[in-house]
């Protein structure tokens, strides 16, 4: 079942005047409940404009954004219950601290909700599990925090609202990489609980292979390819011209295997790597 369907997107910018911009033309794809898509392209190609679009930040020119087969813009009064289902985590989302502490913090999206006390706390004490915040964390200030603790605590905030649809669009920016492998990995343990969708917008090739079912390549505000993760990365040639790569560790099988070693040139992550040539060596 597709939770989320867009139609024959386009959004015009500043339409009417010298500024006019297209930003996106022509884009339509579905996304099954429950899948994890990786969402790729150089800068300026629409990954960003696009995942605004589908929780209502911003709003097409022509087309149609479905959530669970409704337009999300069918009544505009009620967007913001869209957001609700549509949970969006911004670059550098630490910037987005602002309460007196943790806790409260975390539970701002559930309290616009109008849960219950007990239900907030009970989505918080869950979301900072989720994101490995410890409990002591909770009752401090936001601002005391470090680098990593504050990104995955604005993180929590989204999470404990329990959105159908997580966007993280560059979620770990400016991490250095064990901060970045330990965000990932309980993102992807978010996922495998949760069983929702997650969309996960990245510069990293590497990143969305390990991550992503299937991959969604924008390139100057179109769609180019939305297949499984293994198919997209098959065709390095297609993303080098649109000014991407192929993961690292998938060049490099690709280059032994053009040696005449019998490896499998799909291959998307150094530890499929390492087992690939173990057994090759038996």
């Amino acid at each position: 079942m597709s939770v989320i369907e867009v139609e024959n997107i386009r959004l015009v910018y500043s339409k009417g005047t010298s500024f006019e911009k297209t930003a996106l033309q022509d884009v339509s794809f579905s996304i099954e409940s429950g899948e994890f898509v990786g969402i790729i392209g150089h800068t300026g190609s629409g990954k960003s404009t696009l995942v605004q679009l589908l929780n209502g930040l911003l709003r097409p020119t022509a087309g149609k954004v479905l959530l669970n087969g409704k337009d999300i813009w069918e009544e505009p009064k009620k967007i913001r219950e869209v957001r609700f289902q549509v949970g969006m985590v911004f670059q550098y989302p630490e910037y987005q601290l602002f309460d007196e502490t943790v806790f409260q913090d975390i539970s701002f999206g559930p309290k616009n909700m109008g849960l219950s006390q007990d239900e907030i706390e009970k989505r918080v004490r869950q979301a900072a599990e989720f994101v490995g915040l410890k409990e002591d964390l909770l009752p401090k200030s936001p601002f005391d925090l470090s680098g990593g603790e504050k990104r995955r605590a604005a993180i929590a905030g989204v999470i404990a609202m329990d959105p159908d649809v997580l966007i993280l669009d560059e979620p770990t920016a400016g991490l250095d990489p064990h901060g970045r492998d330990v965000l990932l990995s309980q993102i992807k343990s978010y996922h495998a609980v949760r069983k929702n969708t997650v969309l996960l917008v990245s510069h990293s090739m590497e990143d969305v292979a390990r991550m992503a079912d299937r991959i969604l390549v924008m390139n100057q505000g179109r769609m180019v390819m939305l297949e499984d993760t293994g198919t997209v990365f098959s065709r390095g040639e297609e993303l080098e011209k649109i000014g991407l790569r192929v993961p690292q560790i998938t060049k490099i099988m690709q280059l032994l295997r053009s040696k005449g070693i019998p490896v499998n040139p799909g291959i998307l992550t150094v530890e499929q790597a390492f087992n690939e040539i173990v057994a090759l060596a038996r």
